[in-house]
Parts: C-alpha cells; sequence; structure tokens
C-alpha cells in the first residue's frame, strides 16, 4: 500500500506517555507497518517508479554497523520516495556466500568426525540447504530491528530458482559470444578454502619473511638469484637476464645446474627483468608466480609444480610430504650446507597476499579455470559513466572506478567448492564440450561417458545480476517493466571493484545497453569514534543490536547518517548514539508539551497578518529548512540534512518557538489560537522532514498529532514558497537579547531560576511587543522603587539595565574574577614570551608551536572576557 492520499484520519489525541520507551514501542509498530503493506510496491501501478536493490548480504552473516549504516540511509532514500508519492520499491535478499557457507557446513561435519567427501556432493549440498534454512538469514530479522522499509514478498536468495536460471543464462549467453573460456592460468590459490579466488579478494599485508640470495650454476657459469620463496626454487626451468645486461650477456642461451635437483635450466633474456634491482638476475617458476608464467609463455618453457592444493610439496626427493613453509626453512639449510647461500635478511618486511576469508598466505598456482573475457565488458561500463548514462557520487570516486575498469584483468570465475551456481557445460566421452543452457537437457548421461564441470561459479557472478535477475529477468516480467533500471545503488566504496563494476558490466551485456542503476553513491566505512577501524581483537568492534536495544533504533539510525558524508569514513561512539537517543526524548517531550497545550493540525493556516513575529519567523525558517533537506537529499549529503534538522528542531523549534510560545499561549485569546495552528503545522512538517532517519518516534507522534494512519504513507512536505524575512530579523534581534543577558547572567554566578529587577528600554524597536516573552525567559522582574541599575546591556537596539545589589557578594564576585584575570594574564605572558624567542621556535616542532599559540589565543579571549565582567560589575 503507497497511496497517501487514502488515509482516514482520526481523531487527534493529547495523551502522550511522559517517557519514550522505544523498546515498547519500535517491534510492534514495524510489525504494524508490514502488516498494513506499506512497503509493498505495485507494478501496476501509474505512480513513477523508484527503486533500490539492497546490497545482499551473506547468508552467513549478522548485522554488524557496516550494514546498520547503509540500510539507514537507503531506508531514507526509499521512505522520502514513498511519501513524494513515488512507487517506491527497496528490494531485499541474501547471497549465498559459497566460500563462507561451505565452511559453516565443513566445521558442523568435522564436530561430527566427517567431512564433505564422506557425505557425496548432492547429500552434502542438501546438508547445506538444511543449514541455511535453520541458521541463515539471522541478518533478515536484524533488518527489521533497524527498521528496513523492505518489500519483504520480493525477498530474493541467489540459489534460489529464478535467479539460477538468470545465472545460466547468462553463462550460455557469454560462453555463446565467446566472452567466457576455459584455460591454464596462473590463479590465486587458498590452500585452506582449497579454492581459486580472484585478485580483489586477496588482502595484501606487510609479513616479515625472509630474503635469500643463492648461487646458481657451477665454476665460471654462475648466477645469484634473491627470493622470499625458496621452496618454489624445485618447479625453476629458468633463471632471466634483461637482454641489454652486459653482466651476463654472454651466458644468455646456456643451459646451468639448478641446485638441490638434477637438472639444468636455461638463461633466458626478457624485458621483464630489471638490471637495476637486486643483481639483474631472477629464477623463473611458471607454474608459482603469475609474472615467471608470462616469461615462460614467451620462452615456452615447462612449467613444474611442485605443490598440491593443501600447499603440500609434491616433487619426489627429501622435501617431498613437506609444508611449504618447512619445505622453505629445510631447502635453505640445504642450500646453505652447500655453500650456496650468498646473503640471507631477516626479518624481510614484503608485501603478502592472504586469503580475505580466512588469512591464509596465497598460493600462486597454475590451474585450468574457467575466465570472462572482461575486455568489452569493462569498456562498456566505463563508457556509461563517461557518457553521463550513470552518475558516481560524490565525483571523485570516479578516478577509482576507472583506475579499475580501464585495468580489468580477465576474471577467473570457476571455484573448487560444492556449494553455488556449478557451471553449466558437460564433457563428453571424445572430448566434446557442450555448455547447456537452462531450458535445455544435458547432452548425454554419465553413463555414457558425460559428465559436468565439478565446479561453482564465483559468488559475485551471480551478485553481478542482482539488479535485473531479482526483478525477473530473464522473462519480461511487470517488475522489471517497472522497476528496471533501479535509480540509486548506495554501497561502500570499498566493493567497487568486488560488485558494483561487475553489476556494471553484466547489466549493460544482459539489458541491452540499458544501465543497472542511474546513480552510484558511495559510502565511507563505520569507523571507531577516533577514526580507526573496529576489530573485535582491538575491543572496539560493537554490535549495533547492542545499542539499539539500549538506546533506541532512532538513536543509532540519527548517528550514523549524521556521521555520513558521501565517500568519506564515519566515526562512531557510544556517546554520540546517547546524544541522539536524547534528541529523540527532546522531540518527545516538545511534542507533548505541544499537545498539552493545544497544538493543532485541523484547519487550514491562519493568514500571516493574523500572526505574530514569532509565528511568521518559525514558518518562514520552516520553508527554507524544507527547501535545504530536498536539495540535500537530492545530492545524498546524509550527514549535513541531519544536522540541519537536528538544528531546526532543537534550536529553532524547541528551544525557541516552543519557549516563545509559552508567553503566547498564558495570554490567550486569538494570538493563541493562531499560536496553537502555527505549531501544529510546525510539528507536522517537522516530523514528516525527521521521519525517513527516524521512523519510529516520528511516527508515533505523528499519528498523535494529527490523528493520521501513519507518517510511513503520508506526502512529503513542500516548500510553500512563504518567506518573511522582516520576522526572520526581529526574532535574530530577540535571540541577541536573551542570549547576551542570559550569558551575562551566567558570568555573574545567577542562577538559571533567580529573579532580577530589570528595566527593558525597547522603544524604537521590534522588540516592543517582546517585553513579556523577553521577562519571562531571562526571570526579570518588575523595577521597584528602590530599582538602582548596577548593569546596563545594550543590545540589539534595544537596552536592559539590571539591578544585581541583594543578588551577588560584588566584592567577593570582583576578587574571585581578579584572580581568574591574573591566571590568565600569566599565561598570555608565558605564551608570548616562548613565542618572542627565536632559539625556542627553530629547535621546537611545529605541532609544538602550534598549541603555543592556541593557548596565546584562549588567554587572551580569557581576559576580554573576564575584563568585561569586571567592567559590568558595580562598584563594591
Amino acid at each position: 500500500m503507497t497511496e497517501n492520499a487514502q488515509q482516514q484520519p482520526t481523531a487527534p489525541s493529547t495523551e502522550l506517555p511522559t517517557k519514550y520507551a522505544p523498546a515498547d514501542v519500535e517491534g510492534p509498530l514495524y510489525e504494524r507497518w508490514v502488516e498494513r503493506g506499506y512497503f509493498a510496491a505495485d507494478a501496476k501501478s501509474d505512480k513513477p517508479a523508484y527503486t533500490i536493490v539492497i546490497p545482499p548480504p551473506n547468508v552467513t552473516g549478522s548485522l554488524h554497523l557496516g550494514h546498520a549504516f547503509q540500510h539507514t540511509l537507503m531506508d531514507a532514500l526509499t521512505r522520502r520516495k514513498r511519501m513524494q508519492g513515488f512507487e517506491s520499491l527497496w528490494l531485499p535478499g541474501m547471497d549465498h556466500a559459497g566460500i563462507a557457507t561451505q565452511n559453516k557446513v565443513e566445521q558442523q561435519l568435522a564436530e561430527e568426525g566427517k567431512s564433505r567427501h564422506d557425505l557425496g556432493r548432492e547429500e552434502f549440498v542438501e546438508r547445506v540447504w538444511q543449514w541455511k534454512e535453520e541458521y541463515g538469514g539471522k541478518i533478515l530479522g536484524q533488518m527489521r530491528r533497524l527498521g528496513d522499509g523492505v518489500d519483504w514478498d520480493r525477498e530474493r536468495f541467489t540459489m534460489d530458482e529464478g535467479l539460477s536460471k538468470a545465472v545460466q543464462t547468462i553463462f550460455k549467453k557469454l560462453y555463446d559470444d565467446e566472452l567466457i573460456y576455459r584455460a591454464e592460468r596462473i590463479i590465486n590459490w587458498c590452500p585452506r578454502c582449497l579454492t581459486a579466488i580472484s585478485d580483489i579478494e586477496v588482502e595484501y599485508q606487510e609479513d616479515d619473511g625472509e630474503l635469500v640470495s643463492i648461487k646458481y650454476g657451477e665454476g665460471d657459469e654462475t648466477l645469484v638469484v634473491a627470493t622470499t620463496r625458496a621452496e618454489t626454487m624445485l618447479g625453476d626451468t629458468a633463471v632471466a637476464v634483461h637482454p641489454d645486461d652486459e653482466r651476463y650477456k654472454h651466458l644468455v642461451g646456456r643451459r646451468i645446474k639448478l641446485p638441490l635437483t638434477d637438472r639444468t635450466i636455461p638463461v633466458v633474456a626478457d624485458t621483464h627483468v630489471d638490471p637495476e634491482f637486486g643483481t639483474g638476475a631472477v629464477k623463473v617458476t611458471p607454474a608459482h608466480d603469475p609474472n615467471d608464467f608470462a616469461i615462460g609463455q614467451r620462452h615456452g618453457l615447462e612449467s613444474i609444480t611442485v605443490m598440491d592444493e593443501r600447499a603440500i610439496i609434491t616433487v619426489h626427493g627429501p622435501f617431498e610430504g613437506l609444508d611449504r613453509f618447512e619445505a622453505r626453512s629445510a631447502i635453505v639449510a640445504a642450500l646453505r650446507s652447500q655453500g650456496r647461500i650468498v646473503a640471507e635478511k631477516r626479518p624481510y618486511v614484503h608485501s603478502v597476499g592472504h586469503c580475505s576469508r580466512c588469512q591464509t598466505t596465497i598460493e600462486p598456482r597454475l590451474s585450468m579455470q574457467w575466465w570472462v573475457k572482461v575486455g568489452p565488458l569493462a569498456q562498456a561500463a566505463g563508457d556509461a559513466v563517461r557518457d553521463g548514462r550513470v552518475t558516481i557520487h560524490p565525483a571523485d570516486m570516479s578516478k577509482r572506478y576507472f583506475d579499475w575498469v580501464d585495468n580489468m584483468h580477465d576474471w577467473c570465475i570457476s571455484r573448487q567448492l560444492w556449494w553455488g551456481h556449478r557451471i553449466p557445460v558437460w564433457y563428453g566421452p571424445d572430448g566434446e564440450v557442450v555448455c547447456v543452457g537452462p531450458d535445455e537437457e544435458p547432452p548425454g548421461t554419465e553413463a555414457e561417458g558425460w559428465g559436468q564441470d565439478p565446479d561453482v561459479l564465483d559468488t559475485w557472478f551471480s551478485s553481478g545480476l542482482w539488479p535485473f535477475s531479482t526483478l525477473g529477468w530473464p522473462e519480461h516480467t511487470p517488475d522489471l517493466e517497472k522497476f528496471y533500471p533501479t535509480d540509486v545503488l548506495l554501497t561502500g566504496h570499498d566493493i567497487i571493484f568486488f560488485w558494483v563494476a561487475r553489476m556494471m558490466m553484466f547489466g549493460l551485456y544482459a539489458m541491452d545497453g540499458e544501465v543497472p542503476f542511474r546513480t552510484i553513491a558511495l559510502t565511507g566505512l563505520v569507523r571507531d569514534q577516533f577514526g580507526k577501524k573496529m576489530s573485535k581483537s582491538s575491543g572496539t568492534a560493537v554490535d549495533p543490536l547492542d545499542w539499539m536495544n539500549q538506546y533506541g533504533s532512532d538513536a543509532v539510525r540519527f548517528t550514523l547518517a549524521r556521521g555520513a558524508n558521501p565517500g568519506t569514513d564515519v566515526p562512531i561512539g557510544e556517546d554520540w548514539v546517547q546524544a541522539s537517543r536524547n534528541f529523540a526524548n527532546k522531540i518527545w517531550n516538545a511534542t507533548r508539551f505541544a499537545l498539552m497545550n493545544g497544538a493543532t493540525v485541523e484547519g487550514p493556516l491562519p493568514d500571516p497578518a493574523e500572526m505574530s513575529a514569532t509565528d511568521r519567523w518559525i514558518l518562514s525558517r520552516l520553508n527554507k529548512t524544507v527547501a535545504e533537506v530536498d536539495a540535500l537529499y537530492d545530492d545524498f549529503q546524509f550527514a549535513k540534512l541531519s544536522d540541519s534538522l537536528f538544528h531546526f528542531a532543537w534550536d529553532e523549534v524547541f528551544d525557541w518557538y516552543v519557549e516563545l510560545s509559552k508567553t503566547t499561549f498564558q495570554a490567550g485569546g486569538r494570538g493563541a489560537e493562531v499560536s496553537r495552528r502555527v505549531l501544529g503545522e510546525v510539528l507536522d512538517v517537522t516530523l514528516k522532514l525527521l521521519h525517513p532517519v527516524v521512523p519510529f518516534v516520528t511516527d508515533t507522534l505523528w499519528t498523535t498529532l494529527t490523528g493520521g494512519e501513519s507518517v510511513v504513507i503520508a506526502n512529503w512536505p513542500a516548500d510553500s514558497g512563504f518567506r518573511d524575512e522582516a520576522a526572520e530579523r526581529e526574532i535574530e534581534s530577540l535571540q541577541s537579547v536573551i542570549t547576551e543577558v542570559r550569558r551575562f547572567r551566567a558570568d555573574q554566578g545567577l542562577q538559571p531560576g533567580q529573579r532580577v529587577p530589570a528595566r527593558l528600554t525597547l522603544d524604537g524597536t521590534a522588540l516592543a511587543p517582546h517585553e513579556a516573552a523577553i521577562r519571562q525567559l531571562l526571570r526579570l522582574q518588575p523595577e521597584g522603587d528602590a530599582f538602582a541599575a548596577t548593569a546596563t546591556l545594550p543590545v540589539a537596539g534595544a537596552t536592559v539595565a539590571l539591578d544585581l545589589s541583594g543578588t551577588i557578594d560584588v566584592a567577593a564576585e570582583r576578587k574571585r574574577l581578579a584572580k581568574d584575570l591574573a591566571a590568565a594574564e600569566k599565561e598570555k605572558a608565558q605564551a608570548t614570551g616562548k613565542l618572542g624567542n627565536e632559539a625556542f621556535l627553530g629547535k621546537a616542532p611545529d605541532n609544538v608551536v602550534e598549541k603555543i599559540r592556541t593557548r596565546l589565543a584562549k588567554a587572551e579571549e580569557d581576559i576580554a572576557r573576564i575584563q568585561g565582567q569586571l567592567d559590568r560589575l558595580p562598584p563594591a
């Protein structure tokens, strides 16, 4: 249900509990939203569509702050569009997470003393489905807790029947177009997960290793090579030098002895070698290094694999059966005993690739795999951004996108797993290779000698189809017609390479050049309050559910949104969540006060001529805020729009307009009636503006205030165009008077509620109608017969004379201020002395000098402030 105009209002209520209890409100309210169908999108609707597909979380995952952050922003976008009258679809779902999910089930089997091979493929896959039904999808319930306004009826899973058909369809299409091929190449192999992984799933870390220089050859025909992986020398098939390196020209074309083996290997000349690096000679192991593989291809070298899938040495001899790291030590020791070691450096810090899932050191390995020929696909993905069909926000992130798509290597898509989309290729008894589409039968049976490729596809292959496969492709469905292309992809900048580029490639290819989304809005990553990466090991990881349980989902959402500057990381700490909880309480208490004082949304707004300057001021500010928030939403400036709403609601509505209205309400009459209607209007619009970010408290308050069914389906407020600059200037003057007198009272040590006799001179200013409000807010009582001004404050054209006699001990106050002034002057003298000392400035670090300059500025401010307080005190 998204028909904004179909709300049936009931009588507004004036009853609200004294305190807001999120735990009592959020769960039941969310289920009511879902039951009423507020988030269900209608493909048959005449409304313009607005679509976001959720970046599918892993089926193994649970909600972390990164999810909560991005979901808050996506929810805000779709809630606002729904209120604006769009047929708003936020489509949920999960990724099957091939490696992670298979690992979960294999761990479960290991506890039973079994392996997947004990079950066999079919039974193992069935076991994974059982695990998924029992344990998977925990995050979906947590999304409800956060308030995600997704269309649950359209929930998808990358392994469900429809998406599996989409995967098989696009594989067949790519295969037929010769954009998928099978080849033996060097891949990134994880000996722990026992599968290939893509380049972008390798995390590089600075590890402590060793650099060993080894003498190859005998007599006059020797070369020295350096390596960090001595164990791979068992697979060396050449030594390479640069063709222009005079040191080695006499050796090029000759064969030299490979230590620890009975083999000789050639010396080849290749321009890949940097003659300035090390000795200018490099060992070539084509089966275990991508650069060496390329050299081997150019020179027709043999590729010798020396390790199995678990990185155990397989070469016959003394090192057979050793783990690669054990073999490394043993081989260096053997070389050392033969006098072959020229130099050893430990530790040698260098960049080493690790599996992003299990942190095992990656082993480059020669393997037969399936690949996507990305050249034409990547070109199309780059062109779609270059020609403006897709906009990347913020714009400076475009460079990172182009750096990737313009330099993309062919993508290894096969994985040596059992859980996932199995590659739809069959091999025949006579070497036949047949790719089978979703509606085609396999070419033969196992009995006839046919067998399907055992590998599955990279998880990112199916995720790359997500924007259109979830809407029914390859069928021409009403959903695909209505909601594709999607409007916004909102995701972290860290998966531009993993996911964004692949969706662009596949979307443009499958949908005949139609982009998968019109805007890519990139966010930063959530970090701790000091800007550091959160981690369990350092004790800084936070379960967002803990904060939601303690402070409410609205508080967590508002904190995350308020830190969401486009493309930059988001620091967050518990203190900030507490502050957002206080904001929710402030909204609650202000609305409760308004209701108790008769605020209403019934009837049209009174004519501005009937309104006070205070009423016109807040309506002018309200419309400016509506316009500002709309512009910031359109620019994905969530932090700025949240900050704007915070200051407008807290500072202008609650702290000023509500307080100023108290005098009007007490006076009664037509002015009070007008202000009640204005207050109702302001709260109505403010709650709507806040709703996409803080949905629970705003819906509870809005329905109470207006009697409407739900703010979820209310109309988004529009800027009426009303402006009153004169009223804004008048209230700014009023605020200046109240703020300055409050500051003076605080400086003099007066209690907030302490009443002070005062004479107000407001003649000739616009502040005369506000005298009652000024006196009430400042606790100023009328001057009596014995009034004697001891302090006079000229502010904004008005004069406020105060009689402080009898309210403070002037002599004691002068003594206290004189002491503070002396301390400030001493601080100034010390800072001035250091900054005037050339010897000190020449030696001190820049940050130390800057701190002293800051101390000097602070001391000068303190001196001016204290002297002003002394000047305003009456004589002792």
